[in-house]
């Protein structure tokens, strides 16, 4: 007789065979340089908390006081009753924050883009051009709408180029969307040329700056501001969840754009808004970035002491323009066994294997905060230094 949930058990032991099966840790302690796993502490080198601002007191106590005053729950749509007052406050912050006309909020970072993209662009005759290193909640929000996906090569201005020129005669809509930085390699997208070429072929452009935000641009607004293309960059898509914080996600463009969006996008019309604490959070993060560029450039100066130690041991970190630092191995197996020994030695690195990087590329990817200290960073360097040399990849 037929199992019909058998399927679960095969594939889940053909991950483990395959070494991609994941050991998911649970957390004993607030998000920090350091963290609480087991009952042992062990410096945190994982999480997206770029600026420490996850258990920053001023945040904690923001969020208390708009629940002493809001409560928790919207109870709602944000298009029926889940628009509150705090909810307003954010979006224009961030609006301003950003440099936009306007900003709207949604429940994370996936539904931003979900937000945008099928919303934008749902038409059989309309065209998507993706990087073809976008994010999975990119690649998920282009098969929520009818139109043709265009894939252009990694950061490959020719080839994109080449597509543009090919689709010059649609009929639709066209739309480019990119990430700002991409997560695993921590490159930079050319948004200078993009908005060139979209520009050229009246295609709109969006950004999905998830891992820009509190990082690029003057006090970390963002990859536009980094690059000064504002006013010519049609969407900037963002999450809240990593240098804000907490968590929540947004679009920021013209105010015709954000009541498009406010009016057509399923998110905001079938989901319920974010929730109070969520956004009196979100507020202070804002507050703090507005007030001191001190977080953004302890943030870059710990990645870029960090990144500079483990080039000088021999380890291969790519690409890498940002803070994020990608320790390559190869293998998954061995970015695991690899992960697994710093883990043991007290370092919190989880390897990033296939299908989130490509197959012979996985690596244990080092996400340094502002929150780490120097002492911090080379107990970091010395593990991973021994590690390394344990297994044969540095000498």
């Amino acid at each position: 007789m037929a199992v019909p949930m058998k399927f679960l058990s095969e594939e889940l032991n053909a991950m483990k065979e395959a070494g991609l099966y994941g050991t998911i840790r649970t957390l004993e302690s607030p998000q920090g340089a350091w963290v609480v796993i087991d009952g042992k502490k062990y410096l945190n080198l994982c999480s997206n908390n770029y600026l420490g601002l996850c258990n920053d007191p001023r945040i904690v106590k923001k969020a208390k006081e708009y629940m002493d005053i809001y409560g928790v729950g919207p109870g709602a749509v944000r298009t029926i009753a889940g628009t509150m007052s705090p909810h307003i406050e954010l979006e224009k912050k961030l609006a301003a924050f950003k440099g936009a006309e306007a900003a709207i909020v949604v429940q994370s970072g996936f539904c931003a883009n979900l937000t945008v993209i099928p919303t934008l662009v749902p038409s059989a005759d309309d065209v998507i051009f993706s990087d073809s290193l976008n994010h999975a909640s990119i690649i998920d929000a282009c098969k929520l709408t009818k139109a043709r996906v265009v894939r252009y090569n990694h950061s490959d201005m020719e080839d994109l180029e080449k597509k543009l020129e090919e689709n010059t005669g649609a009929t639709g809509r066209k739309l480019l969307i990119t990430d700002g930085v991409f997560s695993m390699d921590g490159d930079v997208a050319k948004l200078p040329r993009i908005v060139e070429l979209c520009e050229q072929h009246n295609v709109i452009v969006a950004v999905d700056d998830a891992h820009g935000e509190g990082v690029l641009g003057r006090g970390g607004r963002g990859i536009v501001d980094h690059f000064g293309l504002h006013g010519r960059v049609d969407v900037e898509i963002g999450t809240m969840s990593k240098a804000f914080g907490v968590m929540g996600g947004m679009a920021a463009g013209s105010a015709l754009l954000v009541d498009f969006l406010r009016q057509k996008a399923r998110p905001n019309l079938f989901s319920s808004a974010l929730t109070v604490p969520d956004v009196a959070a979100n507020l202070a993060s804002v507050e703090i970035l507005q007030e001191s560029e001190t977080l953004v450039k302890k943030l870059w100066s710990n990645g870029d002491f960090l990144k500079k130690e483990l080039k000088a041991l021999g380890f291969d970190t790519g690409s890498s323009e940002t803070p994020i630092t990608p320790v390559i191995i190869g293998e998954a197996s061995d970015a695991k066994a690899f992960s697994a020994k710093l883990f043991a030695a007290g370092v919190f690195a989880t390897a990033i294997v296939f299908p989130t990087v490509p197959r012979g590329t996985a690596r244990v990817r080092a996400m340094v905060s502002a929150a780490h200290s120097e002492d911090d960073l080379r107990f970091a360097v010395e593990k991973f230094a021994a590690v390394g040399k344990e297994m044969g990849i540095i000498s």
